[in-house]
């Protein structure tokens, strides 16, 4: 895919993403789209350009301290958990999000919002999809009327299974990977 243009590649887990930034080309911009513990961040923020899992402070003071000592802005889509499947699942509670991002723009200059990503429930029953992503789209839309399109221009939601229910709302980045890549090829 990189030999037929694509320069955005995203992985899921840290040692995944290091060890392939490593030997592919530099010209590669690295989306991180897994569950981001702490103690990694500082491993994997040379190397990315955007963080899409963002959902705690604690988490966001750290990615704020290792961004300035490399005297860098790192981007940022603030993770939502819609699909109330599992209490384990990482994203912010809705109901957290406006008050989340103001503390994001008045305590963290290295961070820049570039909107939000979720995932879809991990079902065939499609009106259960539509549902969470339309709530999502409606979330979305929400924050670009308080906050403005310059933070909330990213609606990261959809992936092999589900990709074409998340573009009828409003989805302007997908993760598609399943359908591109064997597991464990790239």
């Amino acid at each position: 895919y990189y030999d037929a243009g694509e320069r955005i590649f995203a992985e899921n887990r840290t040692a995944e993403l290091v060890s392939k930034a490593a030997v592919l080309p530099k010209d590669i911009a690295w989306h991180y789209i897994g569950h981001l513990q702490r103690n990694k961040v500082k491993e994997i923020l040379p190397i990315v350009s955007c963080i899409q899992s963002l959902d705690n402070i604690a988490l966001a003071k750290v990615i704020e301290k290792e961004a300035t000592k490399l005297n860098r802005t790192v981007d940022v889509l603030i993770e939502l958990h819609l699909a109330n499947e599992d209490s384990n699942k990482s994203g912010l509670d809705p109901a957290d999000v406006e008050t989340f991002t103001n503390f994001l723009l008045q305590e963290c200059p290295h961070i820049s919002i570039q909107g939000l990503m979720t995932m879809g429930p991990h079902t065939e029953d499609t009106a259960r999809i539509h549902e969470v992503f339309a709530k999502a789209q409606d979330i979305f839309k929400h924050l670009q009327e308080i906050f403005g399109k310059q933070y909330f221009h990213t609606l990261s939601m959809g992936m092999s299974h589900d990709y074409p229910i998340a573009i009828e709302h409003g989805s302007t980045m997908l993760r598609i990977g399943t359908y591109l890549f064997e597991e464990d090829e790239l």
